[in-house]
């Protein structure tokens, strides 16, 4: 049987073994694009722009998604209740007490965001507070404790930043092959069968590095699941929280593709097909999934 310890280091381990291949095929397309076109720059170019671009969003993502969901800041005097709670789970945690938010909707969901422990925030919507009760709450909260614990929004912006090399090296290689651009040289020396390779590679690399990105994003809500369950020494509340918020059916307007991962389950209801192919596609593993290894732990 799993324990709570196992889980976590399991799900670490699997965790750096799809950042480590990523990184691993992104110096492999550099090094392939470099040499069909004989021209070193392209990963350099590539990795500048994708570290400016992801610079801002480092800095600022937070606020733009806060500011996405209509959420407003909240003091202990305006919620005693979830202020408490989460309180009481950061002295137990260690951590600093996140800026707490509110946003409108009835769907029970919630989110964390920001750069680092110190500057972080939780999100909850209207309909988790009405829905759950405290045992309930407190493993939502835990869980997104975790997150902020485990600096997932840091890792979530290094994925972001190679998963935008990946895009970049593989758009202008294929504007370079098709419109010109390479040297004489690599042009006339370079391998029909390398070339192929190349071009294969470029079409389909940016579909390979979203789904490891994706990946791992499923690989870090089973950790945030499980460390969730380690902070409050009580799977069962956060895996009647996931049944909850499984069952509730209620629309999240504010939602978006972009902020989706974000969520603590996936906002948009009715689109949590579990086939094999869809899975590939998901931000979030299958709740039934999650419940099950929540329950399967012991202390």
């Amino acid at each position: 049987m799993a324990t709570l310890y196992t889980q976590v280091e399991s799900n670490v381990r699997k965790t750096w073994f799809f950042l480590f291949l990523l990184f691993s095929f992104i110096i492999f397309l550099g090094w392939i694009f470099s040499y069909i076109l004989d021209n070193n720059l392209i990963l350099i170019i590539a990795v500048i722009l994708s570290f400016l671009f992801n610079f801002y969003s480092y800095w600022y993502s937070d606020k733009f998604v806060i500011w996405l969901s209509r959420a407003k800041r909240i003091e202990k005097k305006d919620n005693p209740r979830l202020y408490r709670l989460v309180e009481n789970l950061c002295i137990t945690a260690g951590l600093p007490m996140p800026k707490i938010y509110i946003m409108p909707g009835r769907q029970a969901n919630a989110f964390a965001t920001g750069r680092d422990k110190n500057h972080s925030a939780i999100v909850f919507t209207e309909g988790i507070l009405e829905k759950l009760e405290d045992e309930e709450l407190e493993g939502v909260i835990a869980h997104e404790l975790a997150h902020i614990g485990n600096r997932d929004i840091l890792l979530s912006t290094i994925l972001v930043v190679l998963v935008g090399i990946v895009a970049l090296l593989s758009r202008f290689f294929l504007q370079i092959s098709f419109f010109g651009g390479g040297r004489r040289r690599g042009r006339e020396e370079r391998s029909p069968i390398l070339l192929i390779l190349a071009l294969a590679l470029a079409i389909l690399a940016p579909l390979f590095a979203t789904l490891l990105r994706l990946a791992i994003s499923r690989k870090r809500e089973f950790l945030a699941d499980a460390t969730g369950a380690l902070l409050t020494r009580y799977p069962e509340g956060l895996a009647r929280a996931l049944e909850k918020i499984a069952q509730d059916k209620e629309p999240l307007p504010q939602a978006s593709s972009a902020t989706a991962h974000l969520f603590i389950a996936n906002p948009f209801k009715g689109r949590q097909k579990t086939n094999w192919l869809l899975k590939l596609f998901m931000t979030h593993p299958p709740i039934e999934e999650r419940i099950k290894a929540l329950r399967e732990m012991s202390i």
